[in-house]
């Protein structure tokens, strides 16, 4: 199973919510998803502002491959989304290209 750097933003209150920026393991086909303990699965297009939902609670998600930019929001926000420490020396350097940590 592979895994990557990915964006994850909690959608059950709003248009905007909790993120974090972690390592997500990913199925064969991308429909499925682990994070933190928890599986989620693809809404296949019929979620409303949402891509993903977790199978335990029923709660959606936004989840996408984190942007150069750091525009990851599906929605413009102020609030930043938390960094796991796993990814964090990675998430700067390959993905938003600094060894600047802004953050």
């Amino acid at each position: 199973m592979k895994s990557r750097i990915m964006y994850i933003e909690a959608k059950s209150n709003g248009l905007t919510g909790p993120a974090r920026i972690g390592r997500v393991r990913v199925s064969k086909t991308g429909a499925t998803l682990y994070y933190a303990g928890k599986t989620f699965s693809s809404l296949k297009g019929s979620g409303f502002k949402s891509n993903y939902f977790d199978v335990e609670t029923g709660e959606h998600y936004w989840i996408s491959g984190p942007r150069k930019d750091g525009r990851d929001a599906l929605y413009p926000t102020h609030i930043r989304p938390t960094i796991d420490d796993d990814v964090r020396d990675e998430y700067w350097s390959k993905i938003r290209r600094t060894t600047v940590l802004h953050w």
